[in-house]
């Protein structure tokens, strides 16, 4: 009897054929089951999505995310966590950059030396858990902010430029297999063998179901913790390296995020938190997953607000459906040194893949089929927009949308967070979508430029908005002139003290295109006003809460300051906060962007003044022209929206 019952749970489990095999193959690989039904519902849903260019895209966009998941997977199973690697990525790209274009070493060595870096940082990190005893939250959390601000002190808060031979790892191979895929494939398979076939890989699964128990087995365990983190920060700087390649600039505030979804793509692919468990192919899986889910939610032009709500939904979802297979009493997702499960679990889990991949391939047939190609239709237009979080960008969201609904056209929002690449995925979708015309607010002008080239390539006309983009076409540029608002900003302030004073500067995000400009114009300005001095300058990020805590900091060293230039109106207006009554009284504040509460501030008279850009007219504009490339008419080069310094004498006017 015992043996029928052996019999019987062998052939559900390999599923021999019918239902309950296929029942116990999807309940045993819970985030492949959510990725075929997450392929299948945005197939379903739109009929883009199964386009040849778009799951090229796919795999682009998940490939960063997927490396730095692959070194996470290490970190992981040993029951640990890394939240520094986003950070580690933008440090080695940034080295790699600077060492082969400001110090002019060799390429190769500039690559070794970023290889190098990741490195380092992951011992650093490991030293830390191992002989620091540090809890690995605390220990990578420290070299999360450490690695970002190296990154910003080498960089000087700028992006570098990224030496053309290395840009070539976000090319393509005869025209249409990304190099970023590829290496995303080559590091999984790296990743599988560590695991499944090294004493290294064992070791991790050892440490990670009982520490003790291995090091009381004879494991050095210390030392093999130092191993996996350092093995960790060597796969963030591949990531690091593929991701700058693919904006062809070192992006010193790239990957910003990043950690998350490397820890979440793990989690997702089955693995445990509490360690001893997890697998390569399981990491390559919840990559994609958040890979598909990002892109079908920009293709079916989702709120970009509800897109996260989204995501975090999904990511919960998935590994509730784990939890239930766990708890199901199916077979383990991931354990043991090879993942298998046993002398013939290796040729059960091809199995097993080898099914689900015809199911795929003849789900995603059978949609294509009934969808027919793309969705088509009437005059579609994509805008990505820097960030949402930002009043300024909401007001030109507002006014490109009202501009759209007059105009009777479709227009998709998105917001790219202040992340390059992110945003460069979205244009990629809204080319592989076939938008009429794209709408790029750059968060970075050189970053913007190799997915706004593949948009020229597919002759979609694309109108830049407030910012440029280098090295691509763009049909028109829409702005404000930033320069010009700063030296305006300067001279305001200027002839308000009366020529003399002691004044601080809020600076924006480091980095960025807009306080480059803005901090540029003002100090160019300040130049016909000798008797002013500037005696600090820090960033605050274009946010009203950390202006007001940066206010406060340099207010306890410079207590005698008598003008205050904000590089936005919402650092402007932490600023006034921090003043308290002496905002507007004895201390003026110029903000920039003329936002809704910039002139309630200055009506107010907390805020001297702002330089208004009218963010809605740009918006209306750049959909205006946008509409006029799609149907191909001739229209400018570039479109100046005037700029004006807002005063109590002329609030009225814009309120």
């Amino acid at each position: 009897m015992a043996t029928d019952t052996l019999k019987s749970e062998k052939s559900n489990t390999t599923g021999g054929g019918g239902a309950p095999g296929l029942r116990r193959l999807l309940l045993d690989n819970g985030a492949l089951s959510a990725l075929v039904v997450l392929v299948v519902a945005m197939s379903l849903l739109s009929g883009d999505f199964l386009t040849t260019q778009n799951l090229l895209n796919v795999g682009v966009q998940a490939a960063v995310t997927a490396i730095l998941a692959f070194g996470v997977t290490f970190v992981i199973v040993t029951a640990g966590i890394d939240l520094s690697v986003g950070s580690v990525a933008a440090l080695s790209a940034t080295v790699l950059a600077w060492s082969a274009t400001s110090e002019g070493v060799p390429v190769w060595l500039a690559v070794v030396l970023a290889v190098a870096t990741g490195i380092a940082c992951g011992f650093v990190s490991g030293a830390l858990v191992s002989y620091g005893k540090l809890p690995p939250f605390i220990a990578t959390l420290a070299m999360l902010s450490v690695g970002r601000g190296l990154s910003l002190v080498i960089s000087q808060g700028s992006p570098i430029a990224f030496p053309s031979s290395v840009s070539r790892l976000g090319d393509t191979l005869g025209g249409w297999l990304p190099v970023p895929v590829l290496v995303m494939i080559v590091m999984g398979l790296i990743t599988a063998v560590v695991l499944g076939r090294t004493y290294l890989g064992r070791s991790m699964y050892a440490i990670g179901g009982n520490e003790e128990a291995a090091r009381l087995s004879g494991l050095r365990v210390k030392r093999q913790k130092v191993a996996v983190y350092a093995l960790s920060g060597l796969f963030a700087a591949v990531a690091g390296i593929v991701l700058a390649s693919r904006l062809s600039s070192a992006q010193p505030q790239a990957a910003q995020g990043y950690e998350l979804d490397a820890i979440a793509a793990v989690v997702i692919g089955g693995a445990s938190l509490s360690g001893g468990v997890g697998k390569a192919s399981g990491t390559l899986i919840g990559a994609l997953i958040l890979a598909v889910l990002r892109n079908g939610l920009n293709l079916l032009s989702v709120s970009a607000f509800w897109q996260q709500v989204v995501i975090g939904v999904v990511i919960a979802l998935a590994v509730l459906l784990d939890t239930v297979r766990r708890r199901a009493g199916s077979t383990p997702v991931a354990g043991g040194a090879a993942g298998t499960g046993g002398p013939g679990g290796g040729k059960a889990q091809a199995v097993k893949y080898t099914v689900a991949a015809v199911l795929v391939a003849a789900v995603i047939g059978g949609v294509s089929f009934w969808n027919n190609g793309s969705s088509g239709g009437a005059t579609k237009l994509g805008m990505s927009v820097s960030t949402l979080n930002n009043p300024f960008f909401v007001q030109l969201k507002a006014g490109a949308q009202a501009e759209a609904a007059a105009k009777g056209v479709r227009l998709t929002v998105t917001d790219a967070q202040n992340d390059a690449s992110q945003q460069a995925n979205q244009i990629q979708n809204f080319t592989s979508e076939g938008m009429s015309s794209v709408i790029v607010n750059p968060v970075d002008s050189d970053a913007a430029g190799p997915s706004v080239r593949a948009a020229n390539k597919a002759e979609i006309p694309v109108i830049a908005a407030d910012r440029g983009v280098n090295q691509a076409a763009v049909a028109t540029l829409v702005a404000s002139d930033n320069v010009a608002g700063g030296e305006q900003a300067a001279r305001t302030l200027a002839e308000k003290l009366g020529g003399t004073g002691r004044i601080v500067i809020l600076q924006g995000t480091a980095g960025t295109s807009a306080s480059r400009e803005r901090g540029a114009g003002f100090a160019q300005g300040l130049k016909a006003f000798p008797g002013i001095k500037v005696v600090a300058k820090q960033p605050a990020d274009f946010d009203r809460t950390k202006g007001l805590d940066v206010m406060t900091n340099m207010l306890q060293a410079n207590g005698d300051v008598n003008g205050v230039f904000a590089e936005n109106d919402e650092m402007a207006l932490g600023a006034i906060k921090a003043l308290g009554a002496r905002a507007g009284a004895s201390v003026p504040v110029v903000g920039f962007d003329g936002t809704p509460d910039g002139l309630k501030a200055v009506e107010a008279g907390t805020l001297y003044a702002s330089v208004a850009q009218q963010p809605r007219e740009l918006g209306k504009l750049a959909v205006r022209n946008a509409i006029e490339a799609a149907a191909g008419e001739k229209i400018d080069a570039t479109v100046k929206v005037p700029v004006k310094v807002v005063t109590a004498e002329n609030v009225a006017d814009f309120s």
